[in-house]
């Protein structure tokens, strides 16, 4: 009756309901004839956790890091939860993520593969991959995308151009109130599509509107309680209807869309003149087309393009609309940010990178909305590479490690008013932007993102070129604005407003 009563919460009838009691009842048998194993015994402590189900109970799917966070004073910094069956070390606060991310890097660096992302990804392209496949493809695409701009001048260039592409987009609104979130993701995209493909697409492109909006959807199904509930019950969920589908959909079409990317590019290779990342690595496949171990393959390109794409769009464009959303929500620190840029920049020349660090205020107001924001609470889960002990516990190769990201941004050791919107966390007593050990909003050492350098450059031009320009004012009542996340789980996704762009 137990086990008809909890797939009856669940929110399936009929078949269904019927389906996933019969499978929890086999994966109930097996789980009580498998061998125990002797190390459960030295893993950190934790709350008591139910055969197969684990600690689903204890953890709120809809308010993961909340269930954490409060879990880390109950038990300490380091502590097990248990995802179904599998058992996941937490680290929280400050000392510990330092200690077993920096410091013991190594022992830490490997990428827990969840079981939604092995059953897209098979460990292949950058993001799920471990080991000399990790390493040779991670350390080619950051050469290649140095190679291409990333760092340097001409990608500077091109965030000053796709702004201004933006900023036209918003004008030709003519003052009517619109929300401003699908304009961001085409000029944030724009950025890592022409360092991948060469090129960036009209906003009016229809198909790259599909592109954008399934990778927006993709984002929030990730981010939601289904897709938690498939880390925990894969072999179930396989079987039952429901966000995780349309998921696994968007991810073939988005596949298919850079098949066709990559054919165009065969077709017009030139070997001598590579254009872009696809061009690189084709190069590099045919270089390395007799090495039977080789790690440059068609499944490793595919799903690069893949993680790049993805990441390069949903995390920068939505860190914008969170600082848009805040801005409007707080006039007088938008007025702070104008009055730094009319000071420093003006209105007849466009922001650059070197104007960053003349405007300590601008620079504070965007740390802090990455810190208060807290987009990705958790990064994506580490593995240890070894049997690791780890603060007089034994922590087994390849068990999964949640760095619990929010506990260092929003730890009340290291922050004045940690879930307070407060620029000053982010400036010294002489008004000059001063950094911050706990700022890990990218996670830290050997898995930091990639694409920092060019995230923190996208975050300053296009802010500071929407606020020469405009005056971000609500529609409804700023004191409604709610800056705290509609959903909460791989990602904090904001509620959705829409706002007059005012010219300045």
């Amino acid at each position: 009756m137990f086990l008809y009563s909890l797939v009856a919460t669940m929110g399936l009838n009929g078949p269904g309901t019927t389906l996933l009691f019969v499978l929890l009842t086999i994966l109930f048998i097996k789980w009580f004839h498998k061998p125990k194993q002797p190390w459960k015994s030295r893993l950190p402590p934790g709350p008591s956790a139910l055969p197969i189900l684990g600690n689903l109970f204890q953890v709120d799917r809809r308010a993961t890091k909340k269930s954490l966070m409060k879990l880390g004073e109950q038990y300490g910094p380091v502590f097990t939860i248990w995802l179904g069956s599998c058992p996941a070390v937490v680290l929280c606060g400050h000392e510990a993520v330092t200690e077993a991310l920096i410091e013991r890097g190594h022992d830490f660096g490997g990428r827990y593969v969840l079981p939604v992302f092995k059953t897209l990804s098979n460990d292949y392209g950058i993001a799920s991959s471990n080991g000399e496949r990790w390493k040779q493809i991670r350390r080619f695409t950051l050469s290649t995308l140095k190679n291409f701009g990333m760092g340097r001048k001409s990608i500077e260039q091109r965030n000053q151009e796709e702004a201004q592409f933006l900023v036209t987009a918003i004008r030709n609104k003519k003052d009517t109130p619109f929300s401003p979130n699908l304009f961001l993701r085409f000029a944030v995209s724009n950025i890592i599509c022409s360092l991948v493909f060469g090129d960036r697409f009209d906003y009016e492109d229809k198909r790259f509107l599909t592109l954008i909006e399934m990778i927006s959807e993709n984002m929030r199904v990730l981010s939601g309680p289904w897709i938690q509930m498939y880390n925990n019950f894969p072999t179930i969920m396989d079987f039952l209807p429901g966000p995780h589908k349309k998921l696994f959909q968007n991810v073939a079409d988005l596949l298919n869309f850079i098949k066709q990317m990559i054919q165009s590019h065969k077709e017009s290779l030139q070997k001598d003149f590579p254009r872009d990342y696809i061009d690189s690595f084709l190069i590099k496949m045919e270089e390395e087309e007799h090495k039977h171990d080789s790690e440059f393959i068609h499944m490793n390109l595919l799903w690069a393009i893949m993680d790049l794409f993805f990441a390069g769009t949903e995390t920068t464009s939505t860190t914008l609309q969170w600082a848009i959303q805040i801005l409007a929500k707080y006039p007088q620190v938008q007025e702070k940010i104008h009055g730094e840029i009319d000071e420093v920049v003006g209105s007849c020349r466009r922001p650059t990178v070197e104007d960053r660090a003349k405007m300590p205020y601008t620079d504070a107001v965007i740390h802090e909305v990455q810190r208060y924001i807290d987009l990705a609470p958790m990064g994506l889960p580490h593995a240890v590479t070894k049997d690791v002990e780890f603060r007089g516990y034994l922590i087994p190769e390849g068990t999964c490690v949640l760095p619990l990201l929010s506990s260092v941004l929003k730890g009340t050791s290291q922050w004045e008013t940690p879930d307070k919107f407060n620029p000053n966390h982010f400036l010294d007593e002489n008004g000059d932007f001063k950094q911050s050990k706990s700022f890990m909003p990218f996670s830290a050492g050997k898995r930091i993102c990639l694409g920092e350098s060019l995230a923190r450059m996208e975050l300053f031009l296009f802010l500071t070129t929407l606020l020469q320009n405009f005056v971000f004012k609500p529609v409804i009542d700023r004191k409604e604005i709610d800056i705290s996340p509609v959903i909460s789980g791989l990602a904090d996704v904001p509620n959705d407003y829409e706002f007059y762009f005012i010219s300045r």
